[in-house]
């Protein structure tokens, strides 16, 4: 799985594009997105997924459960 932003709580402070360790976060028509291609779930980098730890509304960077979860490559 990788994590997805719900728009309808998403305020496009942005907080979250600065900290994604994989860019994998940009701005959408007026509210942020994350490519789930390059979303690892900061694994590697953090133990927290750092879009949930600055975003400033709770639960509005979530697990998208729609995806398969991030693998690591060996």
């Amino acid at each position: 799985m990788t994590y997805k932003i719900v728009a309808s709580q998403c305020t496009s402070c942005s907080a979250c594009e600065a900290e994604c360790p994989n860019v994998a976060i940009s701005e959408k028509n007026g509210t942020f997105v994350i490519n789930p291609k390059k979303c690892t779930e900061c694994i590697g980098y953090f133990d927290v997924p750092q879009c949930v730890a600055v975003c400033p509304v709770d639960d509005t960077c979530v697990i998208d459960n729609s995806l398969p979860r991030y693998q690591p490559s060996a």
